[in-house]
């Protein structure tokens, strides 16, 4: 109960941006801020892992998508290399999915 309320006010503070905050929370808002971006590149590979995005944990690392349109070559971590095809179906792990779900290149298929 105590720590959803935490996460509650700071997500609020969160929304709220600069210069809303009163001097003595800024500088540690600042503070967390700077913090959690750090920690949140050190996830997930190169691009890292928005751990603020979900309220609950993924079920899975990895999603099946399909290609909505041509693509070209994806890269994942271990170096494979997909051809994202239009109507091609692929098993990748989310965080290097989800850019592409937003832009109307891949959709997540739900089981």
């Amino acid at each position: 109960m105590f720590c959803e309320k935490a996460i509650e006010i700071i997500r609020e503070l969160h929304r709220m941006g600069d210069g809303q905050l009163p001097a003595f929370n800024l500088e540690w808002f600042n503070q967390y801020k700077k913090s959690l971006a750090t920690f949140m590149r050190s996830l997930g590979g190169e691009e890292g892992l928005d751990i603020t995005q979900d309220m609950k944990p993924p079920k899975s690392l990895y999603i099946e998508v399909r290609c909505l349109k041509d693509h070209g070559e994806f890269e994942i971590d271990d170096g494979t290399i997909i051809l994202l095809k239009k109507n091609s179906q692929h098993f990748l792990p989310r965080w290097k999915c989800e850019q592409l779900i937003r832009q109307g290149v891949l959709e997540h298929i739900m089981s």
